[in-house]
This record gives C-alpha cells, structure tokens and sequence, in this order.
C-alpha cells in the first residue's frame, strides 16, 4: 500500500470530523461526493439531510474522536476504504447522545483529492 495515500486520508478523516465538530456545513460538505450517503440503524440517509440537519442546528456534535489503534485503510486504486472504531457526542433535536460505533467509510480519487462517497456505521459491542 502506498504510505502517502494511508497517511493523507487518515488526514483527511481527522479534518472532516473536526469540521463535524465545529458543525461548520461548508466546511464539512467538502468531504463528500455530491451524490454521498450515510448507512444506519434507520437506513440511508443522503448528504442534503445531514447537511440540513447540522445548517439547522438540529443536529450538532461536541465530540468525535477515533480510537487509537482501530484505523485501518485500504487503497484500490483510486478507491479506498478507511474503518475504525469512532466514539462522539452530540445532539439531535435537543436529545443528547453518546455514539460508540464501527464506522466504513469509501473514499474516491478525484481531480481535487478524494472525497468520501458512503459511510456507513454499526453500534458497536
């Protein structure tokens, strides 16, 4: 596998998250393939209604951290695929909640870098 890849998209998911954390909508989408989607418990949900949930304030997060020790990324060609074990804090709708999850995230090579195009994430044990 190719180090720099590795290392730029362990990068890049620590950037996205921080721009979750800091609910800055911009900032966040331009993580995402325009047509990304996120798999869980409730089934798919589409970039535009994460997007709208967080430009609302519906949803925000104080915290999402990886656990050291559970990234593990694989490039294929220009796709690659990054899971770990993410722990974060948040709000949705005035509800707080904690989240312990396995996330899968799929990454595309694009003329402007890669971009994540579906997450998906299990509750984890």
């Amino acid at each position: 596998m190719n180090g720099t890849d590795e290392e730029r998209l362990l990068a890049l998911a620590q950037a996205w998250a921080d721009a979750i954390v800091a609910n800055d909508v911009r900032a966040i989408g331009r993580y995402m393939t325009d047509d990304w989607v996120l798999v869980d418990q409730d089934g798919i949900g589409t970039r535009e209604k994460f997007l709208s949930l967080v430009a609302s304030g519906d949803l925000t997060h104080e915290m999402m951290r990886t656990v050291e020790g559970t990234a593990r990324v694989r490039v294929y060609g220009d796709t690659a695929v990054l899971t770990a074990r993410v722990v974060n804090t948040a709000h949705y709708r005035g509800q707080a909640f904690h989240a312990d999850e396995w996330t899968t995230d799929v990454y595309l090579r694009t003329p402007t870098g890669w971009l994540c195009t579906h997450s998906h994430v299990t509750p984890a044990a």
